[in-house]
Parts: structure tokens; C-alpha cells; sequence
């Protein structure tokens, strides 16, 4: 006989599954921060959509955590980092298995920063260089561990193809003209890097200085983006004119505006100009160190265009180091930097050499100058750099199915210091979640 069947008996107990609740938090939700949950699970990676795990898949959490107000953020995006904590993206080893190493730990301190995705930086250097490093840059794909830390969302190349004028740190004795596509191939490597293999092209990003050779907007933008590859303007001595035909062509990103490129004159602004006038401006990136721009300067660029303002380090290798003297091999021969505070030099001169700040120092730099909201700062390192890289839905938000890649923040307040109304904010990253399970907790 069949065994009887109670129908007010209790349903079996919901298995384990990992999920974490986050409660008692307000979430980064557009220009807004919303009271809500947020059900994260270690299993899929993702953000879950709660009522569908609870009614309909009969889930529970495994474990609530009170966040006691503070504020949960995506996982921020980095779209400039030359290097970090002693390892520049831009050498080659002797032993290259070494190089994959230092990636991997460099990742692993990365995130502690609030850092969950980025794009590593290679500055203008030889081809020999480009072959051997870009295998190690490119997308890490969806078969990592929460444990790796943040992941590489493809590799940006800036150079070689850019203005001697306007060189900055860049070798010039490397700077190339591209006359066709097949300069690029030559340069960058063909079958992994600027053809896409699946999961996308090893190379995300090419900053180019659209005015060089007759073929770089008209044929070399066009063929650039038909491969998922994403253009910026940089390091160019552009025309406002020049500049709108590279945007017309495809270039959707210009490269630490301001930096390295013609000023803003009355007559012809120059590249800042398509942001005001043009129908469809590009995104752009700003450094907020206080050393590359003046902090109104950056409260000019996000007024000019707030929905394309995309905050970035351009930093170097002296990220977390002591003060001192730094080797930096720049294409042929060697260069070194000299790190004094948060300043960055190239030995013997005045050239600024990218930054040793962090991407939630920029955040909190741009709160405390532009008068922003705090999901405004937040925005411009989650929601319009995922924009920008076409990766929206997926990273940069905390919408279900989107990766669970989250930042815990607590915030506090200041009456002294240089913050609007004399009062200066400041945003701690207490916690980094990395695909539904947390890889950092503050101390």
C-alpha cells in the first residue's frame, strides 16, 4: 500500500543554496538611492529577482546580513589602469608565465579597492610587445572564481597611433601612422587580439588621434568597430571638425579629456567640443586627482555632458607604493618615474605620468567638487562605463540577472576641508561582493 499523503503536513525544508540576503540598505538604483533587498546567489554569480526565487522556486536564503543603512553599489569599472601595486601592464618578462602570475595578484588587490571589472591599459609600445602581453589582457570569461578577484573586460591599447605633438609620456620614438587596417593587425596581433574569438576581442578599447593619415577615420574607425572593438579619441591635436567626422565614423570614447589633446579656444573647441555639439556625443573619461585637472574644469565637463562622464585613474604601477624612483620601460629604452605624494613625474621634467589614486578616491574627489549626488559619483564608475563597453545590464547595475558584483559603502560628513557648502563627503568601501560571494571586508 501506498504510503498516506497528509495534505497539512509541513513541506520538506528548502535545501542549501548559498543565497545572501542583503537587507537594511539603500541601493544605487539610477540617480537614486532605494531602500530595498538584494538577493545575491554564489551558485549562478548573479542578482536574483527575489519573489521568483521565493514563490515560485521555493528559495530561502541561507543567510540575511543587516547592512545597517549602508549603501550597496555595483562592482566599479575601471576603463584606464595602466597597472597597479608594482606591476605595469606594459612589460615584457623574462619568464612570461610570470606575467599571468603578477596579473592574477594584481586582480586579487585590485577588488579590495571596490574595483570588480576593468580594462588594463597598454601604452604605445613596439608590436613585439603587443604580441606578447594582450593573450594575458583579454576578457576573463564566465568560468572564473569569485576567488580570481576583479576581471579584465578586455584589453585597451593606448597607441601607437597617436600625435607626437601630443605624445605626454608616451615614446614618440614608437608613435606609427596607420595607412590601413593591416597596420593595426601587423601592430597589435591578428587571430586573438583584434579579430573576435568567442567571448570578444582580446582588444576592448584603441585610443587613436583620428586626424593622423588619410585613412584612420573614413576606413580604419568603421572596420574597427564592425569587430566589437570600441575607438577613442586621444592624444590627438583634433579639430572640432576632425573630431566630429571620428564620431560620425564610430568613435564613441575620448581619452582623459582635457590631457593630451588641443585645448578648448573660442574659434575651434577642439575635441571638447563634440560634446555640445553634436547630436550623439561620445562618453569620456576624467581623471579627478586634482593634479591633471582643475576640479571646476571637471565640474564644466560632467554639466557639459553628464550621461557620457566616466571617472578614471589613468594610474600606474606606484598605485600603493612608497615615495620614490621607478624603473618604467616605454617602448625602446628606458624612462623612470618619480612618485612624490599622489604626483606622478617623468624624471627630469614637469610631464605629469598618469596617477597613483584610487578609483573610489576620484569618486569621493568628485562628490566633494561638482556638487553631485552621491548615485551621481557612483554612476559614472558602474552604470555609464557598463554603457560604454556594451556591457549594461550585465555589469554596472543591480538589476536581477546582472552579476553579482557589489560594493558596500558607509559614508560620512566633514565641515572642514574644500567640499562644497565647506562640508567634505567621503565614501568607504567596507565590503566587495564578487559574483555573489564576498572577497573583501574592511577591518
Amino acid at each position: 500500500m501506498p504510503s498516506a499523503i497528509f495534505p497539512c503536513s509541513s513541506p520538506p525544508p528548502p535545501k542549501k543554496n548559498g543565497i545572501t540576503k542583503l537587507t537594511n540598505c539603500r541601493l544605487v538604483r539610477g540617480d537614486s538611492l532605494v531602500w530595498d533587498d538584494v538577493w545575491v546567489s554564489p551558485v549562478t554569480g548573479k542578482i536574483l529577482r527575489s519573489q521568483t526565487a521565493f514563490y515560485d522556486e521555493l528559495m530561502l536564503p541561507d543567510q540575511t546580513i543587516d547592512l545597517g543603512g549602508r549603501i550597496v553599489s555595483p562592482g566599479f569599472i575601471e576603463c584606464q589602469l595602466n597597472g597597479a601595486f608594482g606591476f605595469n601592464f606594459s612589460t615584457v618578462l623574462e619568464d612570461m608565465s610570470q606575467y599571468g602570475k603578477s596579473v592574477r595578484d594584481l586582480n586579487k588587490r585590485l577588488v579590495t579597492t571596490g574595483v570588480t571589472s576593468y580594462i588594463p591599459t597598454v601604452t604605445s609600445q613596439t608590436s613585439d610587445l603587443y604580441h606578447k602581453v594582450l593573450p594575458y589582457l583579454g576578457p576573463s570569461g564566465h568560468s572564473r572564481s569569485s576567488d580570481d578577484g576583479a576581471e579584465s573586460l578586455g584589453a585597451h591599447v593606448e597607441g601607437p597611433f597617436l600625435n607626437p605633438a601630443k605624445n605626454g609620456v608616451h615614446n614618440r620614438a614608437v608613435l606609427r601612422e596607420a595607412r590601413s587596417f593591416g597596420d593595426l593587425e601587423d601592430m597589435y596581433g591578428w587571430s586573438c587580439n583584434i579579430n573576435p574569438p568567442p567571448g570578444g576581442p582580446t582588444v576592448k578599447m584603441i585610443t587613436v588621434a583620428p586626424e593622423l593619415g588619410s585613412s584612420m577615420t573614413p576606413t580604419i574607425i568603421p572596420e574597427l568597430v564592425s569587430r566589437g572593438v570600441i575607438v577613442s579619441i586621444g592624444h590627438s591635436e583634433a579639430t572640432y571638425e576632425e573630431a566630429s567626422a571620428a564620431v560620425a565614423a564610430g568613435a564613441t570614447m575620448i581619452t582623459h579629456l582635457f590631457n593630451a589633446m588641443r585645448p578648448l579656444h573660442h574659434r575651434n573647441p577642439g575635441i571638447f567640443g563634440v560634446l555640445g555639439g553634436i547630436a550623439r556625443p561620445p562618453f569620456f573619461g576624467v581623471i579627478a586627482d586634482g593634479i591633471h585637472l582643475h576640479p571646476t574644469t571637471i565640474k564644466i565637463a560632467w554639466n557639459a555632458h553628464p550621461e557620457g562622464f566616466i571617472l578614471v585613474t589613468d594610474a600606474m604601477h606606484m598605485v600603493g607604493l612608497a615615495d620614490g624612483v621607478y624603473e618604467w620601460t616605454n617602448g625602446e629604452g628606458e624612462h623612470f618615474i618619480v612618485k612624490k605624494g599622489s604626483v606622478l613625474h617623468l624624471q627630469g621634467s614637469d610631464t605629469i605620468a598618469g596617477s597613483s589614486i584610487t578609483l573610489i578616491e576620484c569618486v569621493n574627489n568628485f562628490l566633494n567638487w561638482s556638487g553631485a549626488t552621491v548615485p551621481q559619483a557612483i554612476k559614472a564608475v558602474t552604470a555609464t562605463p557598463a554603457a560604454m563597453l556594451g556591457v549594461q545590464g550585465i555589469k554596472g547595475c543591480l538589476d536581477a540577472g546582472a552579476d553579482a558584483d557589489l560594493v558596500i559603502l558607509s559614508e560620512s560628513e566633514r565641515k572642514e576641508g574644500e567640499g562644497v557648502g565647506g562640508k567634505m563627503r567621503e565614501l568607504v568601501v567596507d565590503e566587495v561582493w564578487k559574483f555573489g560571494a564576498r572577497v573583501f571586508q574592511r577591518e
